[in-house]
């Protein structure tokens, strides 16, 4: 764990690992967004960063200057930040990894995440994804869950992954769960591909009611809730304000009230998402 900046070793029981990277799958917002929200309110302290310097394609994901309260330029570089917690409520222990998905050494990277995992006695990794798909704004938003090992696929009630294609480091870190023996899932959830733009805290709920749900833990998620009819009522707005676009998400709709493969044809956006990555 070369690349690893430890500010402290967290004591932790068998904790759960949660992975987000803003980024190509982080379509809305919505998993970095899942994992800002979960930080937030269990009060996650910071213990570890990646460093970027190896993984990095700084001329593609710039740093950022700012200023500090003395005036003092400071470069701000993309970050890769490591946080644990205690859910409120339940004893159970959390691993939070939350940055840009990184560009290098990708095989690399992931022996630094498996690494910190094994390091704190990480029983489960679970990955969050989104994806811009065929969906309507105004219906639930769909969340699949997927895992390769039979045994997660029994006890989470999830989907076994049968995808083949090109991969992102979501795929390359679930590879590196599987080599390492950690159990590993991923879970990913459809954003209307005509508001590609606009970040989704209703997928952002969706994310973090069923990675709760695979924790067995109860949130109060109000403000999401409140945020989710915001979105919903401003997008039927835009969408009502133009023709072609109104009458698209009307055949979506449609489509959705008679079709009764919603799972399935989840799985195959999903491939469809991953396979378009390779263009």
């Amino acid at each position: 764990m070369d690349h690893v900046r430890w500010r402290s070793r967290p004591h932790l029981d068998n904790p759960l690992l949660l992975a987000a990277f803003e980024g190509w799958n982080d379509a809305g917002d919505a998993s970095s967004g899942a994992v800002r929200w979960l930080q937030e309110r269990w009060d996650a302290e910071p213990f570890a960063e990646i460093d970027p310097e190896d993984f990095f394609d700084f001329s593609s994901t710039r740093p950022h200057v700012r200023l500090d309260d003395g005036m003092q330029r400071e470069v701000i570089w993309p970050s890769l930040e490591l946080s644990a917690a205690t859910v409120p409520g339940t004893g159970r222990d959390v691993v939070l990894l939350l940055g840009t998905e990184p560009q290098l050494r990708w095989r690399t990277f992931s022996e630094q995440v498996t690494g910190v995992a094994r390091a704190c006695g990480v029983r489960l990794a679970v990955t969050l994804g989104a994806l811009l798909a065929d969906v309507s704004h105004a219906q639930p938003v769909s969340v699949i869950g997927t895992a390769y090992d039979a045994a997660v696929v029994d006890q989470l009630g999830l989907t076994p992954s049968t995808y083949e294609g090109p991969t992102g480091i979501v795929g390359v870190l679930h590879d590196a769960f599987r080599r390492a023996g950690l159990p590993s899932a991923s879970l990913w959830a459809a954003v209307p591909s005509y508001v590609p733009a606009a970040p989704s805290p209703k997928a952002t709920l969706a994310l973090v009611e069923r990675t709760c749900d695979l924790l067995d833990v109860s949130m109060v998620t109000t403000d999401l809730e409140i945020a989710s009819a915001s979105y919903e009522r401003q997008i039927t707005e835009l969408v009502d304000a133009d023709d072609d676009t109104r009458e698209y998400v009307r055949r979506l709709e449609n489509r959705s009230a008679v079709d009764t493969s919603d799972h399935e044809d989840l799985v195959a956006e999903v491939e469809r998402f991953l396979r378009d990555q390779d263009d």
